[in-house]
């Protein structure tokens, strides 16, 4: 019943990012959640048996990245458990504080972990955002019912 009742639940699809002594580690997240204004605050949840979860258990600083439209592979490869996320396919520099920035996309964010909650076998990280760019192309990419979609005209 409760992942049926999501899936009827549209939400923007974001990628986050953080840097490991291992190198880059990201995934595609549709928690993302703007928490305030003042200071700048998002949200974002990660299953606590991700394997990027060990690494953004660490970190201090996170990116955040939302998706445009035509970003849909992208999004299927940080969805994909064991995929090269960061191989040669995927456009990236790294950004303030480190972190990796991903090409491309609608907007992305570098935010300073501020808090990380247990919330059963998750953790919703809370970050306060330190930089960004909200000039990017296209308009955003959208999960719906077990897949990725974009807006009507």
């Amino acid at each position: 019943m409760f992942r049926a009742a999501f899936r009827r639940h549209a939400a923007g699809v974001a990628v986050v990012t953080a840097s490991g002594p291992a190198g880059p580690v990201g995934f595609t997240a549709t928690s993302l959640t703007s928490v305030a204004v003042e200071p700048p605050m998002l949200s974002f949840g990660i299953s606590v048996g991700s394997s990027c979860w060990p690494v953004v258990a660490e970190a201090p600083y996170v990116g955040v990245h939302i998706l445009g439209e035509h970003q849909e592979e992208l999004a299927a490869l940080f969805a994909r458990s064991g995929a090269e996320r960061f191989g040669p396919g995927t456009a990236w520099s790294p950004g303030p504080h480190g972190v990796p920035v991903l090409d491309g996309v609608a907007a992305w964010l570098v935010g300073r972990v501020a808090g990380r909650v247990p919330a059963g076998d998750h953790r919703i990280v809370v970050a306060e955002a330190v930089a960004g760019d909200p000039h990017g192309p296209g308009r955003p990419l959208l999960y719906h019912q077990g897949g990725f979609h974009r807006l009507g005209h």
